[in-house]
């Protein structure tokens, strides 16, 4: 998969773990040591199924040709598919122009994002990929902009973790936005299988109007948000 070029000249973007990223120069979540490039893209018509085979190539021009997953819309918002692609604790990023890319000419739009995420074995590691991960999960894409003056309070209902109670194991990952598109954060929730994810919403839906983090909380603070469920093509384990 070719990392999209966010046009600019000799732009270096470097993030370490503890940077400050928000425009109040509050300290980053401890987990987001690490830069991700975000990549919607929706096919031309007719081209849904070349787009996801093309996108699935990982790019041998790059330092982590395998560090990327690709989620497939189910339901949702108007993209195809989501690629989130690891570039490690910084990436550099220089004019010119675009290298030749196998997706260009199958695909209607495309919108890209530079975020700050988690390593990418914990990235792994809450997305089951590798190891025992389950090859029928279900994800939940979102992304969301804070109201002006809450963005703190935004990412702290974002973060609120699962219930104490709940006998729903999920993964989540949140990031934040750098550079790119509209929205501030994107969060990615990992069910093992469509009965969990089901389950998960009924407890959700009965707890929405108490629980921290939950419907009526995120809607204190938001100013858009849009979901998407979505399944894993890339990696297939």
């Amino acid at each position: 998969m070719k990392v999209s070029a966010i046009r600019a000249v000799a732009i270096t973007l470097v993030l370490a773990a503890g940077m400050a990223v928000s425009a109040q120069a509050q300290p980053a979540p401890a987990a987001g040591s690490d830069v991700y490039h975000v990549h919607f893209t929706k096919a031309a018509p007719g081209q849904a199924a070349a787009l996801g085979k093309a996108l699935m190539q990982p790019d041998s021009t790059v330092p982590m040709p395998d560090h990327f997953i690709v989620l497939r819309h189910q339901e949702g918002d108007d993209w195809d598919y989501a690629v989130i692609h690891h570039l490690g604790q910084k990436t550099t990023i220089t004019g010119g122009p675009a290298a030749p890319n196998p997706s260009r000419d199958l695909r209607a739009w495309h919108a890209d994002t530079l975020v700050s995420g988690p390593s990418w074995s914990e990235f792994t590691r809450q997305m089951g990929i590798g190891g025992s991960g389950s090859t029928s999960a279900v994800y939940t894409v979102g992304v969301h902009r804070a109201l002006p003056g809450h963005r703190e309070q935004l990412e702290k209902a974002l973060n609120q973790p699962a219930s104490a109670s709940s006998k729903i194991q999920a993964g989540n990952v949140f990031l934040q936005h750098i550079e790119g598109s509209e929205w501030t954060f994107m969060t990615i929730t990992r069910h093992n299988s469509w009965p969990d994810f089901a389950a998960d919403r009924v407890e959700a839906a009965a707890a929405a109007a108490s629980t921290p983090g939950g419907w009526s909380d995120i809607r204190q603070h938001s100013a858009f948000h849009r979901d998407t469920i979505a399944d894993r093509i890339f990696p297939a384990k």
